[in-house]
């Protein structure tokens, strides 16, 4: 016990940690949410001082590519248990491309990449290719049964990406496309991996630094980033989400103030442009500013403790 309280502290987590709604941010995001035009599921948190805010948060909402982080963590739990490696050998073939995010479909093909290779695909650049040979390698089953593992009762990973659904599918799987989830359990899944409930700090350190290197920077990390990524390591990590109606982003920023979870969720959206004024990831940009503003004045922390490149 001493040692799990000596971990969290080191982390930033208060040992006496009470979740608490800060009333005046949740009025004032609440606010911004209500003049977007479509919906909104949000829930943050401030892993040091139990803060939080919740709108619709435990409404179920399509994940787009959010799902992959559940992915992740099945992955490297697999990999832990000693079934997998990071450096597992995995062929694409050319029948294994499929659109979307990502670049491997550009590659040749037959192409032997690594495990790790296929994560890093699914996680920087959203990769849907990579995600089905992870898929493959891990199974539909077992990441679900990961997520009930984990006491998630609304998220769900119904099919691979841009491949038709198997066999016998629940009857919402038509409403949600590839996967369901609700903002708080999201949440609880970025806050699994922060936590490193893995109890492996080498494959926890591994999963932040893929996450940190996402590539994809116009929703949480938006107006909150102000270095050059690439050269200075973000100390966001994050996965974002996204179809036509859909923006989504889960991340947890480290403050000066201790780490703070954002899980924003936003559907039905009238404004589907894929480009950088779309309404959507403006909105959760802002709202993610107005959250860290109001939970850390002086800013973002300087690095992750405790993390670095695998």
């Amino acid at each position: 016990m001493r040692k799990l309280l000596l971990v969290l502290l080191l982390f930033g987590f208060s040992a006496n940690l009470v979740c608490e709604t800060d009333s005046a941010l949740q009025q004032k995001v609440q606010a911004m949410a209500e003049q977007h035009h479509g919906k909104v599921g949000l829930y943050a948190t401030n892993l040091k001082t139990g803060e939080t805010i919740a709108i619709n948060a435990d409404q179920a909402v399509p994940t787009a590519s959010v799902i992959k982080l559940p992915i992740l963590i099945e992955t490297m739990e697999q990999i832990k248990a000693g079934k997998h490696s990071l450096s597992d050998k995995i062929t694409l073939h050319k029948d294994d491309i499929v659109a979307g995010s990502g670049i491997l479909q550009f590659f040749d093909t037959p192409l032997l990449i690594t495990l790790k290779d296929a994560l890093t695909f699914m996680i920087i650049e959203s990769d849907n290719t990579a995600t089905n040979l992870v898929i493959d390698t891990v199974g539909i089953p077992s990441v679900n049964a990961k997520i009930a593992q984990m006491g998630l009762k609304d998220t769900y990973l119904y099919k691979k990406v841009y491949k038709p659904a198997v066999g016998p599918m629940p009857a919402d799987q038509k409403k949600f496309g590839l996967g369901k989830t609700t903002a708080r359990e999201m949440a609880k899944v970025m806050e699994s991996i922060v936590r490193c409930d893995l109890h492996d700090q080498k494959l926890c350190d591994a999963m932040l630094y893929m996450l940190r290197n996402q590539q994809y920077r116009n929703l949480v990390p938006h107006y909150l980033e102000t270095d050059d990524t690439s050269e200075q390591l973000s100390v966001i990590a994050n996965k974002t989400g996204s179809l036509d109606e859909v923006r989504n982003d889960v991340a947890v920023v480290y403050s000066k103030n201790g780490p703070i979870v954002i899980s924003a969720f936003t559907w039905d959206n009238e404004d589907k442009r894929w480009n950088n004024d779309n309404a959507a990831e403006l909105l959760v940009a802002h709202i993610a500013k107005t959250i860290v503003q109001a939970w850390s004045p002086d800013g973002l922390a300087k690095q992750i403790p405790q993390t670095a490149a695998p």
